[in-house]
């Protein structure tokens, strides 16, 4: 298969609250973290090289959480990119508590939000985050009081945008009557769909839809079937075809794949420059 090197830009341009804008195919810093996103990379010195091959593709948009690690993520962003350059758009998150490697508990008491992007702002060394989200909406504290914390950081000029992760159309519209809200961070992918009623509500409404897990971590690569002989035909790996999918599907779609290897981050960013036809897109719905 030829080898395609792209650039960010191709995928086209989404304006965050209708004036920032990012490419709409990002990076998602999960992955550069050691094994089950616990503890450090077995290789800093590739994860700083992924890092900056990411801005050398034109990626202007850079997701990552403080779970990630936990904290590990934040820390190699800084390590390897700061002073980070004009025009980067670095989004965080916070309300998720990583006791051990496989627990992800939800925490959204307000004083506990409020530290978690004090300690954001240390660790990627900025003095105001891009994009704040809340990465899980905790069922023990009402919405409206974790996100009345983000809406005073934000006061503070701590916090420039506010987004939501794993959400419910109906907790959007909750969370839009306290702050404003310019994107939702939702699993969605070929294989899981089950945020569609989400994605039109951000169509509708000019949210940026950040579906994680895009490419399904590797399952789209062992597939089998018309999704493998779509892919050969039109020459792209399957996960090319996942991304182009995306990206197609709707303009507020911002895709942010995440890898530690620095080939998979080029194959990824040249889905940004792959087409579909009508009829290939029909197909896969």
């Amino acid at each position: 298969m030829k080898k395609l090197v792209g650039q960010a830009k191709e995928a086209g341009t989404f304006l965050l609250a209708g004036k920032t804008p990012i490419y709409r195919i990002g990076f998602g810093a999960m992955r550069i973290t050691g094994p089950n996103i616990w503890g450090e990379p077995k290789d800093k010195q590739e994860a700083h090289s992924v890092l900056r091959r990411v801005l050398d593709l034109g990626i202007n948009f850079i997701d990552t959480a403080d779970s990630y690690g936990p904290e590990v993520s934040e820390n190699l962003l800084a390590e390897a990119l700061h002073p980070y350059p004009s025009g980067l758009i670095i989004a965080t998150k916070g309300g998720l508590l990583r006791p051990s490697s496989d627990s992800w508990i939800p925490l959204g008491r307000p004083e506990y939000l409020m530290q978690c992007v004090e300690m954001s702002l240390r660790r990627l060394r900025l003095e105001c985050i891009d994009l704040y989200q809340l990465h899980a909406v905790d069922p023990l504290v009402p919405l409206e009081d974790s996100l009345g914390a983000l809406k005073e950081m934000q006061r503070q000029g701590k916090i420039r945008y506010i987004g939501l992760s794993n959400v419910t159309v109906d907790e959007i519209q909750r969370a839009r009557k306290v702050v404003e809200i310019v994107s939702i961070q939702n699993q969605y992918n070929l294989f899981n769909r089950r945020s569609e009623d989400v994605v039109s509500y951000c169509s509708q409404h000019q949210l940026a839809f950040i579906p994680w897990y895009p490419i399904a971590s590797g399952q789209l690569a062992h597939s089998t079937g018309k999704l493998q002989e779509l892919a050969k035909h039109k020459g792209m790996t399957t996960a090319q075809l996942s991304l182009a999918w995306l990206l197609q599907r709707n303009e507020v779609m911002v895709p942010i794949p995440g890898t530690a290897n620095i080939q998979h981050l080029e194959e990824n960013i040249a889905a940004a420059s792959l087409n579909l036809t009508r009829d290939e897109i029909n197909l896969l719905n």
